[in-house]
């Protein structure tokens, strides 16, 4: 019998993620092909999320409850949550009940065929805020430049992925982990699956426009250098319509030469020049610093605890 691994981060989910387990527990007997466990994943929540999420995990064997000592972000969360999976398949969800647990099956028996390593849920209609959808589909657009994305394929928080994908994630030991991007570099037998997606139960997203730039930050300067080489060719192209600027101004004063050399121009050029190299400037410090926190060990992510059936008892 195969084992399923479904990994949830929690964040301010202390109503929402009881109902995600249940219906977890209500569909797996539906597929008796199939053992399972629950890895929650408290992402230090102010509400209390940790306590919900102890109480599931002493009450029931197949249910792991990991504290994590701070807010590493849900990509951090995940990380730690698949670190303690033992399942030949993995499937990630998020805590809202927006991703439908009763559809896994869908997931699963596409997983199953030889041509898939990862199975995406993909969805017809969203039920995100405006915002949410627009930073969705700037995310894919970017990961399509940066990361060699199919175009055709849009990554989201539901998934599925086979055991060697999971081993071959875990190696990546660094202090910006970004699951679409080692998703990219383990393989591209990524195929799409059809599922509904919901409105949250209650509450807003947690990903505001700095969570999101932070993370698209983490994934393009984690996994992709075409950041430092668009630079490149950024800086190349301003030097280059500098040197054709110049040309033009002195032939400009060779045939009109009553034209006053003006400080203006000079001044504009300047700042042109100033505000790419400053660009280029701190998005080399970003990658600087990076690794330098990378070779100074900074930590993915940081586990309090793992509470486990028979924990505090």
């Amino acid at each position: 019998m195969k084992k399923v691994s479904f990994v949830i981060p929690c964040y301010r989910s202390a109503n929402t993620i009881g109902v995600v387990v249940d219906e977890i527990r209500d569909t797996m007997p539906t597929l008796p092909e199939y053992d399972y466990e629950i890895i929650l994943v408290n992402d230090c929540s102010p509400d209390n999320t940790l306590e919900v999420i102890s109480a599931l995990a002493r009450s029931d064997d197949r249910i792991i409850a990991v504290d994590l000592a701070k807010n590493f972000g849900q990509h951090a969360a995940l990380m730690s949550g698949i670190s303690h999976s033992t399942g030949d398949f993995v499937v990630c969800l998020d805590d809202d009940g927006q991703t439908p647990a009763n559809e896994v099956g869908k997931l699963l028996a596409r997983l199953e065929q030889d041509d898939c390593d990862v199975a995406m849920a993909s969805y017809e209609h969203k039920q995100h805020s405006a915002f949410r959808n627009f930073g969705t589909k700037l995310n894919n657009r970017m990961t399509e430049i940066m990361l060699g994305k199919p175009r055709d394929l849009s990554m989201t928080s539901y998934f599925a992925i086979k055991r060697f994908i999971v081993d071959e994630m875990l190696k990546y030991k660094n202090c910006f982990p970004y699951l679409d991007g080692l998703i990219l570099r383990c393989t591209r037998r990524i195929r799409t699956v059809p599922v509904q997606h919901r409105a949250r139960m209650e509450g807003s997203s947690g990903y505001t426009l700095g969570k999101l730039f932070a993370l698209w930050m983490d994934g393009f300067t984690a996994f992709s250098v075409k950041p430092l080489r668009l630079a490149s060719i950024f800086g190349a192209l301003t030097a280059f319509a500098g040197f054709i600027y110049t040309i033009v101004i002195i032939i400009k004063h060779f045939i009109y030469s009553d034209i006053p050399m003006g400080w203006s121009s000079t001044m504009a050029l300047q700042l042109i020049l100033g505000g790419v190299i400053l660009l280029v400037l701190g998005l080399a410090g970003e990658y600087i610093g990076r690794i330098y926190m990378c070779i100074n060990a900074a930590p993915q992510y940081v586990e309090r605890s793992v509470i486990r059936r028979g924990d505090g008892e």
